[in-house]
């Protein structure tokens, strides 16, 4: 057998997988800049549900999508090819044109810089599912800041309380 080029790398097939198979279930959050309460009730159903068609058509598919006036939640639903930083970029650059194109009084509107991502496990999906659509009962007793640090808590992520947000 040959060796590859230099700056090649060989290409195996494993035995028994023809094909591709995942499940990356993502729990992503993020908020509008400064966490204005820009997502006004007038339009908010019609937000997820074009970000929704977004997440298909770019990246996945969204299994819930959900939020208060100024955050986000979604459970994706991401294929193979797509990062979740690709995938988090061109989600909220469309979404954010799509609010300036059709909301004229929202013209301001902006997401955050950055996002939280949490991964899933398909066992958890209905939970979180639920508290997604369970968003205005959950801010009844915690704000937006206190429910991220949680989250970060909750999946050990290391973070900086000083630079959380922007």
């Amino acid at each position: 057998m040959t060796e590859p080029p230099q700056g090649v790398i060989e290409q195996r097939r494993e035995p028994g997988m023809a094909h591709t198979f995942s499940s990356i279930l993502i729990h992503a959050v993020f908020s509008t800049k400064e966490r204005r309460a820009m997502i006004r009730d007038a339009f908010r159903e019609r937000l997820w549900a074009y970000m929704g068609g977004v997440a298909k058509h770019e990246f996945g598919t969204a299994r819930a999508i959900g939020g208060m006036e100024d955050h986000v939640h979604a459970l994706l639903s991401l294929n193979t090819t797509t990062s979740v930083a690709k995938a988090m970029e061109r989600w909220k650059s469309v979404a954010s044109g799509w609010v300036h194109k059709n909301v004229p009084e929202a013209r301001s509107f902006a997401w955050q810089a950055g996002y939280g991502a949490f991964s899933v496990s398909e066992s958890n999906a209905p939970a979180v599912i639920e508290y997604i659509r369970s968003q205005a009962e959950h801010h009844r007793k915690r704000s937006f800041e206190e429910e991220l640090v949680a989250l970060l808590e909750k999946h050990n992520v290391d973070y900086d309380p000083g630079h959380v947000f922007d």
